[in-house]
């Protein structure tokens, strides 16, 4: 049962490409690679017969003979080594058109919906879906491929070389029975209790490897979370808190590593003492008929190299049992992170309730409740009617819900209920308190969400100066981290530049002067009105002085939504 849900599990992550309208290269790529491989497994079946004609050769002292094989052999080596090469190259072209459609496809998953949003909000997580993407995608293609190709040159060998061991093996008389293909049958006993005892030291693995991505990735994060909030550490002197947390989460890696190292040295004792018995088996099974005079030296090599490539046939999955146990954690993971983003949907979908546009000008909302993740109601049959023009300041208790009603207004909120009615094609824009400034030029940054092209390089010039920031303007190809160069109060200045570029219908700040001192929030609040006439503010905010620039003004009371 466990294994029929792996290979569901499995197929669900692989068919897709497969059956989608990009598969023509995917799949011409794949039957080269596979051709290739066939043709190495015939180069080895003429290389098995070489055997016998160069080793009798030897034996005989036919010099000619001898010179004219090794002429042939190397003509098979030129023709295995070209295969070999270009099968590899073709298998890595098959690797990056694969895994280029699975980053899209994840990529859009991701962000369809906000579940990249969604995702934090759950009780328990998908945990770092960076690394399902950038990391985990990688590993599962190269697995797939290599193991499955893998799997087929196997059989194939298999097939290929079984009934020539079975010829050569000749019959074998034991205590009165007679033992046809003797030695194939010693090749499926060896390697099939090879294989039992491998899975069985090995599964342990197929977790440590899970849990051993976790550890690295959270590790990771800890490390950038550091890099990324420098100046907060550095003024809280929490260097020790940090090397704490990080030797904590460094331990974790250590131990299980240690974890995997003990397994690991357990399976190899296991696997390298059976490849190295498989080196001298062949010799000691076929030796009584190389004595009796049944065959020549030729023929004991053929014999040893057909067993070889048999046994090796049958082995394929003790030789890459540790990379078995890889692909399994990798399925595992992102069969993992699939279903959380699912689960992010349908959690969502539960609680939605109705936000459409509808004809007017005027925006309302009716019978809004709000909860937290965990149930907690933050706002009770709330029914208020915004009009155009009518700029209103929202006001009430830290963690009352101000914020997260602003996030139901914008849609990316999925616990509520009740009706948002927006007024139709109205431009929104929302300004949190802490901006968000992506990596790249400061002309992307001001302009995000949008095309930077959108805007001339005047008009962004002219704002940042509009809103304080003149010593930035004339360094808009200038690409930093933003969010580490920019001091709180300058990244707020800039998400009102973002404002007059985009002079949207109405505006939702959200605490968005915090870090800027009253005198310079008039400053802004007055620039708003002067050159977004059009714009209806909605505000959040706890200092008194926000209500001149506001006419309406709503008040959190208990759970109750109310107009002051």
């Amino acid at each position: 049962m466990q294994t029929s849900r792996f290979l569901t599990a499995f197929w669900a992550l692989a068919k897709p490409y497969w059956v989608s309208e990009q598969r023509a290269k995917g799949v011409t790529l794949l039957a080269t690679v596979i051709g290739l491989s066939l043709g190495l497994v015939w180069i080895n079946v003429q290389i098995n017969l070489w055997n016998n004609e160069f080793f009798n050769a030897i034996q005989d002292k036919r010099l000619d003979d001898f010179y004219r094989l090794l002429g042939k052999f190397t003509l098979l080596a030129f023709a295995a080594i070209g295969l070999a090469v270009y099968r590899l190259y073709l298998r890595q072209m098959l690797q990056i058109e694969w895994r280029s459609w699975l980053n899209e496809r994840y990529l859009a998953d991701w962000l369809r919906e906000r579940a990249y949003y969604r995702l934090q909000l759950l009780d328990h997580g998908t945990d770092n879906p960076d690394q399902r993407i950038a990391e985990d995608l990688r590993l599962f293609v190269d697995y797939t491929l290599t193991l499955g190709l893998g799997l087929l040159s196997a059989v194939v060998t298999l097939l290929s070389f079984i009934g020539i061991l079975w010829t050569l093996s000749g019959t074998l008389e034991l205590a009165g029975v007679s033992i046809p293909g003797y030695m194939v049958w010693f090749a499926i006993l060896y390697a099939g209790a090879g294989s039992l005892l491998t899975h069985w030291i090995g599964k342990p693995l197929i977790g440590l490897q899970f849990n051993q991505q976790r550890y690295e990735a959270d590790y990771r994060f800890s490390l950038v979370r550091l890099r990324e909030n420098a100046e907060g550490v550095a003024l809280y002197r929490g260097e020790n808190e940090e090397l704490g947390n990080f030797r904590k989460r460094f331990a974790n890696v250590i131990a299980n590593w240690w974890g995997i190292m003990r397994k690991q040295k357990q399976l190899n004792f296991f696997t390298v003492s059976y490849a190295q018995l498989a080196i001298v088996f062949p010799f000691v099974v076929a030796a009584p008929r190389y004595f009796s005079g049944a065959i020549q030296l030729g023929g004991l090599m053929q014999t040893a190299s057909a067993f070889g490539q048999v046994q090796e046939s049958l082995s394929w999955f003790i030789d890459i049992y540790p990379s078995f146990a890889e692909w399994k954690a990798t399925v595992d993971r992102l069969t993992g992170f699939a279903a959380s983003l699912e689960k992010a949907r349908e959690k969502a979908q539960r609680m939605h309730g109705e936000r459409n546009e509808v004809p007017g000008e005027g925006l309302a909302i009716e019978n809004l409740e709000l909860e937290l993740p965990q149930g907690r109601p933050l706002l009770s049959s709330a029914t208020i009617e915004l009009k155009p023009g009518e700029h209103v300041l929202v006001t009430g208790p830290s963690g009352a819900g101000k914020s997260t009603l602003f996030r139901a207004l914008a849609g990316i909120w999925p616990y509520w209920k009740g009706r948002i009615k927006l007024p139709k094609g109205a431009r929104l824009l929302f300004l949190p308190q802490k901006p968000y400034l992506p990596v790249g030029s400061l002309k992307h940054v001001v302009c995000y969400p949008e095309d930077a092209n959108r805007f001339s390089d005047e008009e962004i010039r002219e704002c940042l100066k509009a809103v304080g920031l003149q010593s930035l303007a004339y360094d808009l190809e200038r690409s930093e981290n933003w969010a580490q160069v920019l001091s709180g109060g300058e990244q707020q200045r800039l998400a009102f530049a973002r404002a007059l570029l985009n002079r949207p219908d109405w505006l939702f700040l959200d605490e968005a002067t915090a870090s800027l001192p009253e005198e310079d929030q008039a400053a802004l609040y007055r620039l708003l009105r002067e050159r977004l006439p059009n714009t209806t503010l909605v505000s959040i905010g706890h200092r008194e002085s926000l209500a001149q620039y506001h006419q309406k003004h709503l008040a959190w009371h208990g759970d109750a939504l109310l107009a002051v």
